[in-house]
């Protein structure tokens, strides 16, 4: 399976410096991801290669202009045109979740539109972007930033991507929860223990101690995952109150 994505961004070397490291860097060379980098200001016809103006109505900033994006989204890939779906970044979008991470992953391409200043004329919004995405409840200086998260987290996604191919199983979300703790060596630091239960070779008592620490730090920490799971079944209640006995050492026979 490969991923195809399309990036249109006046800050092409961002995401280029970005992507050519680490996970996405690999998957690229793997072949596994494909980035197609587009520079908006490619699509100006200007000699100072505008793609913003003043905001009809007034107001501070400055608004990318419609021609430019759209000549950029219609000329890309040889006339092609960007792959599809076509997703703007914008504070008033849905908010991305991993849910979405993982439906793009599965589309085998997308497309990407990173704005800055005031945004963009809303005719572009309406006539061009299939769908508009957002990071979180903040404002950035522009949709690189929320670009690369986008990708990253879609393309972690693909086969073969990750090293490990059970992680994005088991990490936080991927249940409508958020991962149990973890711990690595040395087993004792700066005083504290290892939980006993990891030590025990008990694979069945460790899955039931970290599921129900998931559900611990889901309770504590995000609570509204918890409820747009429909709240707790009785069978997970019944092992969170069982928490202290799976964390502690396997009682001898």
């Amino acid at each position: 399976m490969k991923l195809c994505i399309d990036v249109i961004t006046i800050f092409p070397e961002m995401i280029r410096s970005y992507a050519s490291e680490s996970i996405l860097g690999r998957a690229q060379a793997q072949g596994l991801l494909s980035l197609g980098i587009h520079d908006l200001r490619d699509g100006a016809h200007d000699a100072r290669r505008s793609v913003d103006d003043t905001p009809f109505g007034g107001g501070p900033g400055m608004v990318l202009t419609p021609g430019p994006i759209a000549s950029v989204i219609r000329s890309a890939n040889g006339g092609a045109g960007v792959a599809r779906p076509l997703i703007a970044l914008t504070p008033s979008g849905k908010q991305f979740t991993q849910a979405h991470a993982k439906a793009l992953a599965d589309s085998g391409s997308f497309s990407l539109l990173c704005g800055r200043y005031e945004g963009f004329d809303q005719r572009v919004l309406d006539d061009d972007v299939d769908e508009e995405f957002s990071i979180g409840d903040f404002v950035l200086a522009g949709g690189e930033l929320a670009g690369l998260v986008i990708i990253e987290a879609a393309a972690r996604l693909i086969p073969g991507v990750l090293g490990n191919e059970e992680s994005p199983l088991t990490e936080s979300f991927a249940e409508g929860l958020l991962e149990y703790p973890q711990y690595t060596k040395p087993q004792e630091f700066s005083g504290a223990s290892v939980p006993p239960v990891l030590l025990s070779g008990d694979h069945g008592r460790i899955a039931s101690w970290r599921l129900a620490k998931a559900l611990e730090r889901t309770l504590e920490r995000r609570p509204d995952l918890i409820e747009a799971r429909g709240g707790l079944s009785a069978a997970e209640m019944a092992l969170l109150q069982r928490l202290d006995e799976l964390e502690g050492a396997p009682k001898s026979d």
